[in-house]
């Protein structure tokens, strides 16, 4: 391990309970979505759970992506924090290897190298299933999404996706329910 990925794990470590999921051993290397359509991708989805992540803190997140070029998807997420202000973030997302097109990176800065953006699984007009891993040594860090084209997705979806996850190892008991409540989230309305 070299000091950076040192340097990483010291601070994710001292992050404690609200960092991303940290755990040992390398990345699984998941089966994704074939034959993945960007095309049909984009557009509005909503977040129903999410891995905890650092940079992620609101509740009511919903992610926009756009066509911005061959190959590159814009992507515009949005969340309310506690304190009734509106948190957005706007990024793109590039598809790393056209042979597997649903594994992107994303990236939302310059200073700040791409993540793993991996559809797992999609219908597109419901649900999606998103997970990024990346290794640091001895450890590797998870990042996971649920997201819907609407505020709800069926329970038994929810728990198919869950199912998914469970089975390249991820704790799924982790996983975090995010608020979507009509009311709750009319400020990212206005």
């Amino acid at each position: 391990m070299n000091a950076v990925q040192i340097l990483t794990l010291t601070m994710l470590f001292a992050a404690g309970g609200s960092a991303q999921l940290l755990r040992s051993g390398k990345c699984p290397d998941p089966a994704v979505q074939a034959n993945f359509d960007a095309a049909r991708y984009l557009g509005k989805w909503f977040e129903i759970q999410k891995l905890p992540t650092t940079f992620q803190k609101g509740q009511c997140a919903t992610a926009d992506y756009s066509l911005k070029s061959p190959g590159v998807v814009g992507v515009f997420n949005r969340e309310l924090l506690d304190n009734g202000t509106i948190s957005s973030a706007v990024g793109t997302a590039k598809v790393k290897d056209p042979a597997e097109p649903a594994k992107l990176e994303v990236s939302f800065s310059d200073d700040v190298p791409p993540g793993p953006y991996w559809v797992l699984s999609t219908d597109y007009d419901s649900y999606t299933l998103i997970y990024g891993c990346t290794d640091y040594g001895l450890f590797h860090m998870e990042l996971s999404w649920i997201l819907s084209r609407k505020p709800t997705l069926p329970k038994d979806t929810t728990e198919d996706l869950l199912s998914i996850l469970s089975s390249i190892g991820v704790s799924v008991d982790k996983m975090a329910a995010t608020v979507q409540d009509e009311t709750y989230c009319s400020p990212m309305n206005q």
